[in-house]
């Protein structure tokens, strides 16, 4: 039997003006033409708006890049929905007969929209200070956890090491092509790992940058793909 969604509000430690909007958030479209797909879109930018306001202050010292990375680690797919399970929140959504049969309670995407679209709610209802706050709480052990260590390293000797902890064959890069006037060239490089099928093509104005670009894409390409 589903939860009454007041339970899960106060386990959350949230208190709505208008509870209509979290429970639309535990709504989905399985279940109702009304349904969290739109306050999920908006969720999902003000959890992205959040977090990188929360990393600019918390590493001063980090580089665009860096922050990207590590913003892109705390608000993907896998990592809300582990939040989202840390709160039981799959036993509080309203779905569809089909959707409850396949265990899309268990689903990442699912949990994870659902929590965006908490966070959209919580915009809606009490606007962003609201939303800081509770992000904040939400994602306190995970903003700890974080260490410029790991995300300083450029995009090739992550993608390298990533392949040596899986003990697998390191990336290939292949110089597809190379054009314009000597100094003015644009480089085209090809990146290959062993795990998966899919090649990643980046370009820069000299090969080392193709290769950076190929590998960053690469990286996220497998995090997507771990999803």
């Amino acid at each position: 039997m589903i939860k009454k969604p007041e339970i899960l509000c106060k386990k959350l430690g949230l208190t709505f003006n208008n509870p209509t909007f979290f429970t639309m958030a535990l709504t989905h479209r399985s279940f109702s033409a009304k349904n969290n797909e739109r306050l999920e879109f908006l969720g999902d930018s003000i959890l992205g708006f959040v977090i990188a306001e929360q990393l600019y202050d918390l590493f001063p010292t980090a580089c665009e890049g860096v922050l990207s990375r590590l913003r892109a680690s705390l608000v993907n797919q896998s990592s809300l929905a582990e939040l989202a399970r840390k709160h039981q929140l799959g036993d509080y959504l309203l779905l569809g007969s089909g959707e409850l049969k396949s265990g899309g309670f268990r689903r990442d995407s699912i949990l994870s929209d659902a929590l965006e679209a908490v966070i959209a709610a919580l915009f809606i209802d009490q606007g962003i200070e609201a939303c800081q706050q509770w992000i904040g709480r939400l994602f306190a052990e995970k903003l700890q956890n974080l260490s410029l260590d790991n995300w300083q390293k450029d995009p090739k000797t992550q993608l390298q090491e990533l392949m040596q902890a899986k003990k697998m064959d390191l990336p290939d890069y292949e110089l597809i092509t190379m054009s314009g006037l000597a100094h003015e060239q644009t480089f085209e490089v090809k990146c290959t790992v062993p795990l998966i099928a899919t090649a990643c093509i980046g370009t820069g104005i000299s090969r080392k940058k193709a290769e950076q670009s190929a590998a960053e894409q690469m990286l996220e390409l497998l995090n997507k793909d771990k999803q």
